[in-house]
């Protein structure tokens, strides 16, 4: 199956604001029961807000028909970005470098329910990343999201760990991931 894909800016973030914050709820919520403070619809919309306010924010929804079947966006990280900051064990400077051109995390990608196992995330992940400039892409995983499924997904489409970090003190301990954009 294939999704309609549509690119978006930070300019076009108040269009789709809401549909991100409704397929948030919907998936981190109601399918995998994530509640607490760090996942409230508010949270994350103050999550989105500051990614989409970075230079080189982008998102992609796939829809099927007008339905929205998922997400996903992220930013690149500026020469100095705080990505790093919340390693766990120190990184030697090679790794966490950053230029501003160098590398661009990807901040969210979810898929409802109906989608998944249709290799929509994969879709998702793939246009997003396509346009994108940079020579490398990281990402945060939390490593008991589907009982280690999630993270050995990610291992799938060529992304390696790096080690750990929680970046908010009410946020889980996430495994931080990094793949060479050219591993398309």
């Amino acid at each position: 199956m294939t999704v309609d894909i549509r690119h978006y800016t930070a300019e076009d973030l108040d269009q789709i604001r809401e549909t991100i914050l409704d397929i948030h709820v919907e998936v981190r919520h109601r399918d995998f029961g994530l509640t607490g403070p760090f996942y409230d619809r508010d949270r994350f919309d103050e999550r989105l807000a500051a990614y989409a306010s970075r230079p080189g924010w982008t998102a992609v929804l796939g829809y099927d028909g007008d339905e929205p079947a998922g997400f996903c966006f992220g930013t690149t990280l500026a020469s100095d970005t705080k990505w790093w900051d919340s390693m766990l064990e120190p990184q030697p400077v090679e790794l966490t470098r950053e230029d501003g051109h160098r590398t661009v995390a990807l901040n969210e990608i979810v898929v409802r329910k109906e989608w998944r196992g249709r290799s929509i995330a994969w879709q998702l992940h793939e246009a997003w990343l396509g346009p994108r400039t940079e020579e490398r892409v990281t990402l945060l995983v939390n490593p008991a999201a589907g009982s280690g499924a999630v993270q050995a997904r990610y291992e799938a489409w060529g992304y390696r760990s790096v080690g750990a970090q929680q970046p908010f003190p009410d946020s889980p301990r996430f495994t931080t991931m990094l793949r060479l954009v050219t591993l398309k």
